[in-house]
């Protein structure tokens, strides 16, 4: 694996959406000699984090259907058919996101790689109905489904 700090932040930093600082906590507690335990890394960084940095890289993703902000998150809502959805899709996708917002503080989170449209739409109408910790700790796993898939993409 990658040795030098700002090397590893660079290529790691961005598997969590704005959030640099789960490869800045993973690369001390490194090394890491597979991919999978560089991955168990980042991911216990993420899971070691105080409550508010985690709050933090929940609020770092863009809504679902709304304006992205990194090439990652075009193509994997692209890759779910977000980039396509009929109107009634989209309006009941945008009511989600904005009651899940108002309840939560953060945006609805998923791993849209593992998706389809209809099981998105279905789960922001779901989990809407969480509590909020439980709600944080859905968020954060899907988190680490999605910096998952971005590492796997990464050349070995």
């Amino acid at each position: 694996m990658i040795a030098d700090r700002d090397a590893f932040v660079a290529t790691y930093g961005p598997l969590f959406e704005h959030s640099p600082w789960v490869a800045e906590d993973a690369y001390e507690r490194g090394p890491y000699a597979t991919r999978e335990a560089l991955y168990e890394g980042l991911v216990a960084a993420m899971y070691a984090a105080p409550r508010d940095r985690q709050v933090a890289l929940v609020r770092a993703h863009p809504e679902l259907a709304g304006k992205v902000s990194t090439v990652d998150s075009e193509n994997e809502q692209a890759s779910a058919g977000l980039d396509r959805l009929e109107r009634d899709e989209y309006e009941t996708l945008i009511a989600a996101n904005t009651a899940y917002r108002e309840k939560f503080g953060f945006p609805f989170v998923i791993c849209v790689r593992d998706h389809t449209k209809a099981s998105i739409l279905e789960a922001a109408q779901a989990r809407v109905r969480n509590e909020p910790d439980a709600e944080l700790r859905t968020a954060l796993a899907e988190i680490a489904r999605i910096a998952h898939h971005r590492l796997e993409a990464l050349p070995a």
